[in-house]
């Protein structure tokens, strides 16, 4: 017999992951399969920010903006270990756009939403303040503002713990083989992309949230008369060895209208991104080009007294955003906003397919789109409280203390590593550390301060299957891994993976 739901959903990204919280939390039944790692597409390949998108009030867009600027504080309580406050500083170029025209949108972007911890906008003299010193001379004045920065492959990983948490079915490496539509429901059927096992689910309503695979989706596995307008940009990110020693971002104007980010990274480095070109191509192997790390090279050179060049970029990342394709001619100015394409013909289940969507706005889309199928679900209480995620039930202050918590409690613990611990975990690190008294407890590392602990904690908790899914999601320890070390925690992580299924069969034949 087939296990029944309330709702399926196609995609573990942060849309897919938003909704199935947002309806587990509601008390309806869900049931979410990704045929890869959980936010192994566009999810993790964003510039990591929680931001209202300052520039997207040059295209009028007010309502996502709102939106999306009333959502920064609320994600930074929810989460107060991958979120976090970031200043961010504009620097005034002659010939570009004028000061006043960029204070009349910081004036708005302080008042439309409900600023209450982040402080406001102000003036900076670049020959005075600390963040004047990486810049060119040229540079003498800049505006000061605040947004948030995330995690955001780990905010994705805690999105689905929650839902979990409260009765969701999340299941990784599980390809939608096929759906069919019936007058009481779907019939979708699963494989398990591992042992090509297959199986079948029923569900009232389906969700097509497979991201920038949401138009193939719906051309070879979902049955729809309804087209969706979907336009792939491509965005590019480049990280090189740190270019400043404070802990602001930069926004950086370009003449070609494009802003371009170069933010403070995992201690050591430098983020930089992000680039806009359409894309066509495999999904599965979507690389930043040449032509797009320099052109990050050279914006960052057009600012910056420290020249950056190809032979500096120590890792790239690119992912494809699925923008609702509005015909605009330009890829960086087609809406952010997201589109819910509502397919429920006349007595048949509903089919929703969700195009476009922010890292931001994650819960108002969740919000949104079960508000869209509310006549095809059963009645659920509402969310009225928005929760933390795991690990977030601390104050948004409290991340340092909670580091130094962990150091008077595991005192073998360096402090980096204790930090490291304390912004992936928050208050979870204290399980994963559990009856542990020295660093032999921790086993085996891996390189880094990755142990062995860390890593059957993350495949036992949090889906990992893969070294990628360890060092470039779960954590960016990809950065000081070597290939090798890569190469043996794959190893280990295989061999594990093995004897667990093996030790699963052996107590079933039994």
């Amino acid at each position: 017999m087939s296990a029944e739901f309330d709702l399926a959903i196609v995609g573990g990204g942060v849309n897919g992951c938003g909704i199935a919280r947002e309806a587990a939390r509601r008390g309806l039944s869900v049931f979410l399969c990704e045929q890869d790692d959980l936010a192994s597409g566009t999810s993790s390949a964003s510039t990591k920010l929680i931001h209202g998108g300052l520039r997207y009030l040059e295209h009028y867009e007010f309502r996502l903006v709102r939106e999306a600027l009333r959502e920064r504080e609320v994600l930074w309580r929810m989460a107060p270990h991958i979120v976090r406050p970031l200043r961010f500083v504009l620097p005034l170029h002659s010939g570009l756009r004028p000061g006043w025209m960029l204070r009349l949108g910081l004036f708005l972007y302080d008042h439309l939403g409900g600023r209450a911890l982040l402080p406001a906008t102000e003036t900076l003299n670049l020959t005075r303040d600390v963040s004047g010193a990486a810049l060119k001379p040229s540079f003498t004045r800049a505006f000061e503002y605040s947004d948030c920065w995330v995690d955001d492959a780990r905010l994705v990983v805690l999105i689905a713990l929650d839902a979990a948490r409260h009765g969701a079915v999340v299941r990784t490496r599980t390809r939608c083989v096929s759906a069919e539509r019936g007058p009481g429901g779907w019939r979708v059927v699963v494989e398990d992309r591992h042992s090509r096992a297959r199986s079948d689910i029923r569900a009232r309503t389906l969700i097509n949230a497979a991201g920038p695979w949401v138009g193939s989706i719906l051309a070879g596995t979902l049955p729809s008369e309804a087209p969706v307008k979907v336009r792939l940009v491509q965005g590019s990110h480049i990280v090189v060895r740190r270019l400043f020693d404070h802990d602001k971002c930069y926004i950086l104007q370009n003449a070609d209208g494009r802003i371009v980010f170069a933010i403070p990274f995992e201690r050591d480095f430098t983020l930089i991104g992000t680039t806009d070109r359409d894309y066509v191509g495999d999904l599965a192997a979507v690389a930043a080009s040449g032509a797009e790390i320099d052109y990050l090279c050279s914006v960052a050179s057009m600012y910056f007294r420290q020249a950056v060049t190809q032979a500096d970029v120590v890792w790239t990342y690119s992912g494809v955003r699925p923008l609702y394709d509005d015909g605009v001619s330009e890829a960086q100015a087609v809406t952010r906003d997201y589109v819910l394409a509502l397919d429920a013909p006349s007595g048949s289940a509903a089919l929703l397919n969700i195009i476009g969507g922010k890292i931001t706005t994650f819960r108002r889309l969740a919000e949104a789109a079960l508000d869209k199928l509310a006549s095809a679900l059963p009645a659920g209480g509402e969310s009225a409280e928005t929760g933390t995620l795991p690990g977030g039930d601390f104050p948004v202050n409290g991340l340092g203390e909670l580091a130094a918590d962990l150091r008077r409690r595991y005192s073998y613990l360096a402090v980096d590593h204790a930090e490291r611990l304390a912004r992936a975990y928050g208050t979870r690190a204290a399980t994963l550390l559990e009856d542990t008294h020295g660093l032999p407890d921790l086993g085996r590392r891996f390189g880094a301060d990755l142990t062995e602990r860390e890593v059957a904690f993350l495949m036992d908790h949090e889906w990992a299957e893969t070294a990628g899914d360890v060092v470039w999601r779960r954590s960016k320890l990809g950065l000081r891994l070597t290939a090798a070390e890569t190469a043996e925690l794959d190893n280990w992580m295989t061999a594990r993976r093995a004897a667990l299924a093996g030790g699963r069969s052996a107590r079933l034949a039994s």
